[in-house]
């Protein structure tokens, strides 16, 4: 049974992030709600001792704090407005999106919110699926820094969590990650591309530049995937083309330029519509295909 005293908690999308994400909640030993949308997504959960819902609005129902992970604002506007989550939840209760949204997204759902008497921190995360499972991911918030403090117990069982700002300022941080991944996932794909064409070995060049300032989290993971040709979703290219649209439209209506990101897009789009939705380090094979170089 929760105690009286310990908030109650409820977490809406469990899949491929957010499903590890509540299993670190639960390892640090918090007791959890959760619903997804495909139930047997959340099934899992219940050996580690979730609660599994069949609805949203069952899940969130009496929770103090309730965390969404889901794949676009219009999803997140969905399940809290049109599916009656907001509804459910008291005056002082807490929902913090850790979705990846658009930051004028965030900030009309802060907004219907603060009407009924209810906190909301934009929270989204980097760090992938390895960062999820590892309770080791990127939490960049935008809120209130009072609202902030009584979730800090929850947002430090996955991962390292900072304020940057006021509301709408994580999103703001994640679409400035985001520009830097594509960027760094093309660079790093341009460059092992190009040392095949030139002769050398792709693998023995990625080690080579391990530990000099060319090394990054993206040359390592991603850039194993390149060389393994191992291409299964993790960080999926629908993702990384939704949150550079967003960058995009974010930048224009500040009048800001964004080149290498922009360049980037067209690049995703591109692998999108030869592969489909694979992971975004199959950016590669778009480079590759370009230049015609096969590897064996």
């Amino acid at each position: 049974m929760v105690e009286a005293s310990k908030p109650r908690l409820a977490f809406l999308g469990t899949g491929l992030m957010g499903g590890p994400m509540c299993s670190r909640i639960l390892s640090a030993g918090h007791a959890l709600a959760v619903w997804n949308r495909t139930r047997a997504k959340a099934e899992p959960l219940a050996a580690a001792g979730a609660i599994v819902h069949d609805s949203a609005l069952e899940c969130a129902r009496a929770a103090d704090i309730v965390f969404t992970m889901l794949e676009n604002g219009g999803i997140v506007a969905n399940v809290l407005f049109a599916q009656g989550v907001a509804t459910v939840l008291k005056p002082g209760a807490i929902v913090v999106d850790m979705s990846s949204i658009a930051p004028s997204e965030a900030a009309a759902i802060a907004e219907r919110l603060a009407k009924s008497g209810i906190a909301f921190l934009d929270a989204p995360v980097s760090g992938g699926t390895v960062g999820a499972s590892k309770g080791t991911l990127s939490i960049m918030i935008g809120g209130d820094p009072s609202t902030v403090a009584r979730v800090k117990p929850y947002f430090e069982a996955m991962g390292r969590s900072t304020l940057v700002g006021p509301t709408g300022s994580g999103q703001v941080s994640k679409l400035a990650n985001q520009m830097i991944v594509a960027s760094t996932i093309g660079a790093v794909a341009e460059a092992l591309v190009f040392a095949a064409r030139a002769g050398a070995d792709p693998a023995l060049v990625r080690n080579a530049l391990q530990g000099g300032f060319a090394d990054s989290r993206i040359l390592d993971l991603h850039g194993a995937r390149m060389i393994e040709q191992s291409f299964v979703p993790g960080g999926r290219t629908t993702n990384q083309i939704k949150d550079l649209e967003d960058a995009k439209r974010a930048a224009d209506a500040l009048g800001t330029a964004l080149p290498f990101a922009g360049t980037a897009l067209v690049l995703f789009r591109e692998l999108l519509a030869a592969h489909g939705d694979v992971d975004h380090s199959a950016l590669w094979l778009t480079l590759n295909e370009r230049e015609r170089v096969v590897v064996e």
